[in-house]
């Protein structure tokens, strides 16, 4: 039997997924968290095979729950479900720790697979995935500025992006308005913009939102 944990900050979706998965005779959902730290109270309590991960969370994100598990050593494996686009994060992910990425807009069906693939001790990756790597192995192509982002700073963009106050941000992060105006400034810096309104035109440009 697999034992799997959901991780969504949405109770809908962890509901949609609990749904595909009970499809599988050898997979048993053992928990769900909306968050890092009611994720940490359901593994205590419960096995944990293979972890599904949202990126998008309030306070830690996702990129963080994997830094957390891997300096941990912990022998959860992780599968990413995510609604940003896979030529964006999935190899960020992949190299932050996780064993495969699936976006939520996929074949759900496709989610046993994956499960069933990271289980065994595989990556899990789609055509389009596996492409980008190939291709990142045989191309020396320079790297967009957003990628030197820390995950933090990253989060910063995307919430500007799509229009969030920097207090929303702040108690989305569940972080002090002024931490937010700091990750604000350096990436304005790092990507050598002015204000929120080039922000969100690099974010779009770069098919970030």
């Amino acid at each position: 039997m697999i034992h799997v944990m959901l991780c969504d900050d949405h109770a809908v979706v962890r509901r949609g997924i609990r749904d595909t998965l009970a499809e599988a005779p050898d997979i048993q959902i053992t928990g769900e968290a909306g968050s890092y730290p009611e994720l940490r109270e359901v593994l205590r309590s419960a096995p944990c095979d293979v972890l599904l991960l949202d990126l998008n969370m309030p306070g830690r994100s996702g990129l963080d729950v994997l830094t957390s598990l891997k300096e941990t050593d912990s022998a959860i494996k992780v599968l990413v479900v995510s609604m940003y686009p896979e030529d964006q994060y999935a190899v960020r992910c992949l190299r932050a720790g996780a064993q495969g990425y699936a976006n939520k807009a996929a074949d759900p069906m496709a989610l046993i697979d994956a499960v069933r693939t990271i289980f065994q001790g595989r990556k899990y990756l789609t055509p389009e995935v596996a492409q980008m790597l190939a291709e990142s192995v045989s191309e020396r192509t320079p790297e967009a500025p957003h990628t030197t982002l820390s995950e933090r700073e990253l989060q910063t963009l995307l919430k500007i992006a799509t229009g969030k106050r920097l207090s929303e941000i702040a108690e989305e992060l569940t972080l002090s308005p002024k931490t937010v105006s700091v990750y604000r400034s350096r990436v304005l810096e790092k990507l050598g913009l002015s204000n929120n309104a080039e922000l969100t035109v690099y974010a779009i440009r770069n098919q970030l939102v």
